[in-house]
């Protein structure tokens, strides 16, 4: 077990956890609600620091993300927990496991990079479940990797404290933030937690780091589906994110405690993405169907066909260094 950062002694003994806004009172051997951070003897300690339940290497098209190294590999992991309680998770059989229940393996932030360069994957994605409980092995991995020449992607919740956020993304150069709806109701109902501290982090990615980030919503029927709270959401990217934020809507299949709703249907996402463009978002994206066009990356100016998808994998990159070759358009994103 590594100490953990980001928490302090209560006047009763307990321990207070700051580094979601959970904010978990602790007692003596108790966890938090993330099932990962401890405390012993006083002290609070990341169990989850070098026990990660498994590798992938995937398309960075699975994070999702598009606009950052479109074509390339990703080294991804994640470890046991989260910090939410989505009753929807499709990760649940890790999201939900303490490590006891898992195969963790065991792996120092060294190896995890040593992986990366192995397979020559020019990056590392911290996901599977919420890296953020992690936060201390994401800083090691992340700082490593960079003196390697990898690149680091956050797959997250965005459920983070002012207090974290800044040490955890340090040196981490991209993310996918799951904004999973645009209600209060929808985040206390169905992820036993709030709406404002996930926009709190998105504002502060845009303002305040160099962090590339990409926006994902899983629409679920009768949730967060309705025409109101797409156009909600989208007025609201559109006033404090900027218009050029890549917004991917994917497709929900039923899962662990939401098992009385039907999939999305196809249409549901073309409707949202409609939605979205006719917003002036000048990227968006559908995900867990198949659609070409949903998938493709248009040029904003010219609507040249830039990057073309099926499903995860990159059939035609016409972008050159990041720029249209039509008419010159510079695409924002890491290329």
């Amino acid at each position: 077990m590594v100490e953990a950062k980001w928490w302090k002694t209560l006047d009763n003994g307990k321990i207070l956890c700051t580094l979601c806004p959970r904010f978990c009172t602790i007692g003596e051997g108790q966890y938090g609600f993330c099932f990962v951070r401890q405390n012993h003897n006083g002290k609070l300690y990341s169990i989850a620091y070098g026990r990660p339940t498994g590798f992938g290497i995937d398309p960075v098209e699975k994070k999702p993300l598009n606009h950052f190294l479109p074509g390339t590999t990703i080294l991804s992991f994640g470890t046991a927990g989260c910090n939410l309680g989505c009753k929807f998770c499709q990760n649940w059989s890790i999201s939900k496991a303490h490590l006891d229940d898992t195969n963790a393996l065991n792996v120092s932030p060294e190896g995890v990079v040593k992986l990366a360069l192995k397979y020559k994957t020019p990056s590392i994605a911290f996901t599977y479940n919420e890296p953020t409980i992690f936060g201390e092995y994401v800083i090691d991995i992340s700082k490593i990797a960079h003196e390697h020449g990898i690149k680091t992607v956050m797959v997250t919740d965005g459920y983070i404290t002012e207090e974290a956020r800044k040490e955890i993304y340090q040196y981490i150069d991209g993310a996918n933030v799951d904004l999973k709806a645009f209600s209060e109701r929808f985040y206390h109902k169905l992820t036993f937690s709030h709406l404002e501290p996930v926009l709190d982090t998105l504002i502060w990615l845009r303002k305040e780091t160099k962090v590339w980030f990409e926006i994902t919503t899983l629409l679920i029927p009768d949730e967060n589906d309705s025409d109101e709270e797409i156009n909600a959401m989208c007025d609201w990217i559109t006033e404090n994110l900027g218009d050029e934020v890549p917004l991917h809507f994917t497709a929900f299949h039923p899962d662990f405690k939401l098992r009385d709703k039907p999939p999305t249907p196809p249409s549901t996402l073309k409707r949202a993405r409609n939605i979205a463009l006719s917003k002036g978002l000048k990227f968006v994206y559908v995900g867990n169907v198949f659609d070409r066009e949903g998938q493709t990356t248009y040029c904003p100016n010219c609507n040249l066909k830039l990057i073309e998808r099926d499903w995860h994998s990159v059939v035609v990159n016409r972008l050159k260094n990041g720029v249209c070759p039509n008419c010159n358009t510079v695409i924002p994103g890491v290329f």
